[in-house]
């Protein structure tokens, strides 16, 4: 239920999910649901500013019989926007070792900044996959790098709806369609670096860039 507490996974059940999620076959990768920027800082438990200091090959679990392996990365935390409660300082992250399984790989020993989202386990232990916002610093926009301190934390009531193709229509008064797909065939287009899902005091929502106007491909997209 919402808001209800709720136990944090554990590396194995987290491994077993994602493998559950692989497509079979030869041509196995990992695939995940597409998810607004916005969406990924409201729905992780940690959302960090950091440098790689290092990389290590390490067992999944002290199970003799578990063949799984994880990477673990050293981390030099610059900035922690979201996990105060749960975490003080991340020095290791953790991530699967089969790209299959969503492992994430990460440049160690540079000075290339990540913006990291992911989850804490009930070990305490964070835990990053593909299908997390992973972001070299340098490509988020102002915006983004803003938002990450107030906006998207303040606005996690706003539901985003990604737009595949017309018509694409809002279905509830707090909902913001994501139209970078259908505009620009890309997921982190305009919209995902220049926009907040913003919600106002009568409870609905919609898109905003400061004080300027909303672009007019942004509005309610229905067939002519």
């Amino acid at each position: 239920m919402p808001g209800s507490p709720r136990t944090a996974p554990s590396w194995a059940l987290l491994l077993r999910l994602l493998a559950l999620l692989r497509p079979p076959g030869p041509g196995e990768a990992c695939s995940c649901a597409p998810a607004h920027p916005q969406q990924h800082v409201c729905r992780s438990a940690l959302v960090i500013r950091a440098k790689i200091s290092s990389e290590k090959v390490v067992p999944a679990s002290a199970d003799p019989a578990d063949t799984q392996k994880m990477l673990q990365y050293g981390v030099k935390q610059i900035k922690m926007f979201k996990g105060f409660e749960k975490v003080k300082d991340v020095q290791y992250i953790y991530t699967p070792f089969d790209s299959s399984l969503c492992g994430v790989k990460l440049e160690a020993n540079s000075q290339k900044q990540y913006l990291l989202t992911g989850q804490v386990l009930s070990d305490g232990k964070v835990f990053i996959h593909l299908c997390n916002y992973i972001e070299p610093w340098e490509d988020l926009s102002l915006l983004q790098r803003e938002s990450l301190n107030h906006h998207y934390h303040l606005n996690c009531g706003c539901q985003i709806t990604t737009c595949y193709a017309v018509p694409c229509t809002i279905s509830a008064p707090n909902e913001c369609l994501w139209t970078d797909w259908l505009l620009e065939q890309k997921l982190y287009g305009y919209q995902a670096q220049h926009y907040v899902c913003m919600k106002h005091v009568d409870g609905t929502c919609s898109w905003y860039r400061g004080h300027r106007p909303l672009r007019k491909e942004f509005v309610d997209i229905i067939q002519p």
